[in-house]
């Protein structure tokens, strides 16, 4: 691996979106009964997070500034 090697604005950003769809998918599935709305708004927000970080690092976010 190259050193710095996803420590970049695009990366952080696509995790940090990718993890609060991860976040609100498991509070939809902690609820009596499951929340499958939230759960599929939480799909879609983590699936988000890929497209997202194509745009981002397109955008020349994908380097880091060490």
């Amino acid at each position: 691996m190259a050193a710095g090697h996803g420590n970049t604005p695009a990366a952080w950003t696509a995790v940090g979106v990718a993890m609060l769809g991860f976040v609100v998918g498991s509070i939809a599935l902690l609820q009596t009964p499951a929340q499958m709305t939230l759960l599929w708004i939480g799909i879609i927000i983590a699936v988000i997070a890929f497209p997202l970080f194509l745009v981002l690092s397109r955008l020349g976010f994908n380097t880091s500034d060490h």
